[in-house]
């Protein structure tokens, strides 16, 4: 007969992993709600019930550990997580509802954001990287709505990209002041003016 198995025990790999996970969300609430250059290792440390010295034992600067913030921001608001064969303006839409459901989350950017601008900000080349990643990718899918026949005469793909997240950030921020602002109306508004429901369909 075989021996019941033993329930296994959590070894010292996980029991820091965990704690490396409680001091990332504790530094995704801290730096949102104070900035990176506001918030203090001390503050997460608090939130943790560390000490400084222990805190740095996982994450040696403040940067490691902005860098790690960083990081999980992009897991929690992973796009793949909707779903796949949606349209572009869909898929845009359902984003947006998707960051104002994960608290903090839009807070803990547009701060970050926000101090990317000001000198020797350890950040800075995260925004730029996704700035430039952004233009990109939405360039190419509306120059491929170009190329079907489904965008707008006359409206350069390069410039709505840019366009789109400007205003997209814009809406944030204003949401953040006034949550009765909806970002993802506003967002499906100007997509339906460059992409017109009368042409959305004329393509094979």
């Amino acid at each position: 007969m075989a021996q019941e198995a033993k329930p296994r025990r959590r070894g010292p790999y996980a029991k820091s992993a965990y704690r490396r996970r409680s001091i990332v969300a504790a530094a995704f609430a801290v730096f949102a709600a104070n900035g990176y250059r506001g918030g203090s290792l001390q503050d997460v440390a608090d939130r943790v019930g560390l000490s400084q010295t222990a805190l740095l034992h996982y994450f040696p600067s403040k940067r490691d550990l902005l860098v790690a913030v960083l990081a999980r921001r992009d897991e929690v608001s992973d796009s793949s997580q909707l779903g796949e064969g949606m349209a572009f303006q869909d898929q845009i839409v359902e984003q947006a509802h998707l960051n104002e459901s994960v608290p903090g989350l839009i807070e803990l950017y547009a701060v970050l954001c926000g101090e990317s601008v000001t000198d020797d900000y350890p950040g800075r080349s995260y925004f730029v990287q996704r700035f430039d990643r952004l233009r990109t990718e939405y360039t190419d899918e509306l120059r491929e709505l170009q190329i079907l026949g489904k965008l707008r005469d006359g409206v350069d793909p390069e410039r709505a990209a840019a366009s789109l997240i400007a205003l997209w950030d814009g809406l944030q921020t204003q949401w953040l002041l006034n949550p009765a602002i909806d970002v993802a109306a506003g967002l499906r508004e100007y997509l339906e003016l460059i992409i017109p429901a009368d042409q959305a369909g004329t393509a094979a």
